[in-house]
């Protein structure tokens, strides 16, 4: 599975933005998809996640209330709606999958650049 994510920008803080993530390659692997961002200076680290077939979602409890996670399977592709976005959001995004609810997320694609101005 290859993934790419997209849609990052600068944004000033209160405002929103709305990454995707296209899959493509072996896609009925798919168990999920994760959202991770890497602050400048920082480690990686899980934002969100959801269940490719049901649907269930997982977040951070930094991001809980003001981003969604949501997928297009039709598309092969995974959205993260961010909003009431703080400096603090400033960070790398990027997705990986999971092939089972055993297994680790894996092939990060390259990410995307979200800042934000205070």
């Amino acid at each position: 599975v290859q993934l790419q994510a997209s849609g990052g920008g600068l944004v000033q803080a209160g405002g929103s933005l709305r990454l995707s993530c296209a899959a493509s390659g072996r896609t009925s692997s798919i168990y999920g998809i994760g959202w991770f961002r890497q602050p400048p200076g920082k480690g990686r680290e899980f934002v969100a996640g959801i269940n490719w077939i049901s649907a269930n979602t997982y977040y951070s409890d930094s991001v809980k209330g003001r981003f969604t996670i949501s997928r297009d399977n039709a598309k092969n592709t995974a959205f993260l709606q961010m909003n009431s976005l703080r400096p603090e959001d400033t960070a790398v995004y990027s997705c990986a999958f999971q092939a089972s609810a055993t297994t680790s997320y894996r092939d990060w694609g390259q990410g995307t650049l979200v800042t934000v101005s205070s």
